[in-house]
């Protein structure tokens, strides 16, 4: 699966550190590390040795590979360049100061974590005298999964259990689960894989259909898992599942968004015919329900069939004397 630039970023920045503390790490171990192929950090190796140590340039990462191993040539150089005195044009001090008030609001931030946040914003404020004044005129919203992420980040750092509400669009409930979280990852959104005890298996949760979260007194004891690879997708169908298509108009293009699927073609009316795969067919009946005039499945015929008759069931009982039509 391509990644988007912010799912490239955040993993470039961890991947300064992670090769900084393992001179020689192995190409296949980094990889499998975060998840990816070792084509794409082969391509984000080829990307760092282009960044410098300050928004204007400075020392260049001096990172490369013998196809095997990746060596970092000159990490003392970061490091000499954080020791020095901080000097900033304007503008690095405005998008410095932004940023920093933005991550202090965020909601489930670790109360020292927050504090040393704002010391260091306030040391940065004064250092920046008058310019300071125009990053006030400016603020950053973050999305509502940022707290979310705030908590989860918290469980897994004490080890503790976390307690959620979690909406779940195949069945179009939310249920309550404890969980203990494993780790965070981002795939186009940001997930929690975790140990669920409602299921007693490994799940996966997207943060922004968390609806609650709260952490738990009791400490997280998940099983041992072997971390999978996550190079591909998150959601891998088997090329034996049967093919569905299912057209959905306008007001139905989130199915896109929430079933992973082969293809989604444009349509003229500016819907999407949508082909997927799915060991189980008849689950995508509710799918085709909570459609209604947006969408249909047209392939196979037998399940399109099957749906238009759950459909008309529904809509007779509906409209039955002692129902609920009108």
């Amino acid at each position: 699966m391509a990644a988007n630039a912010i799912d490239q970023t955040r993993r470039m920045l961890s991947l300064v550190t992670y090769l900084r503390e393992r001179p020689g790490a192995r190409i296949a171990d980094v990889a499998r590390a975060f998840g990816i192929s070792e084509d794409e950090l082969i391509s984000d190796l080829d990307v760092l040795p282009l960044c410098g140590t300050s928004f204007r340039g400075g020392d260049l990462l001096d990172i490369d590979t013998d196809g095997e191993r990746i060596w970092w040539h000159n990490p003392a150089a970061l490091s000499a360049e954080a020791a020095a005195p901080l000097r900033l044009a304007a503008d690095e001090a405005t998008a410095l100061l932004v940023a920093a008030r933005a991550v202090a609001t965020l909601p489930g931030l670790r109360e020292g974590d927050r504090e040393a946040l704002l010391r260091a914003t306030a040391k940065l404020e004064a250092a920046a005298g008058e310019t300071a004044g125009a990053s006030d005129r400016l603020s950053v919203t973050f999305e509502s999964e940022g707290g979310v992420f705030a908590e989860v980040d918290r469980a897994i750092s004490e080890r503790r259990r976390l307690w959620v509400r979690y909406y779940s669009p195949a069945r179009d409930e939310l249920t309550e689960r404890e969980v203990d979280p494993i780790r965070l990852f981002a795939l186009g959104h940001t997930y929690m894989e975790a140990w669920c005890y409602r299921s007693e298996a490994r799940r996966t949760f997207r943060l922004d259909r968390v609806a609650e979260i709260r952490i738990l007194d009791e400490p997280a004891a998940p099983p041992e898992l072997e971390l999978r690879d996550l190079s591909e997708a998150l959601v891998q169908p088997s090329a034996d599942d049967p093919e569905v298509v299912v057209e959905v108009g306008p007001g139905g293009r989130w199915v896109a968004e929430y079933y992973p699927h082969d293809s989604a073609e444009e349509l003229p009316d500016g819907g999407l015919r949508i082909t997927l795969r799915t060991p189980d067919p008849t689950s995508l009946r509710r799918l085709a329900l909570r459609l209604g005039p947006d969408g249909r499945i047209t392939a196979p015929e037998d399940l399109a069939q099957s749906a238009r008759s759950a459909a008309a069931e529904a809509l007779a009982a509906y409209e039955a004397p002692g129902g609920q039509g009108v």
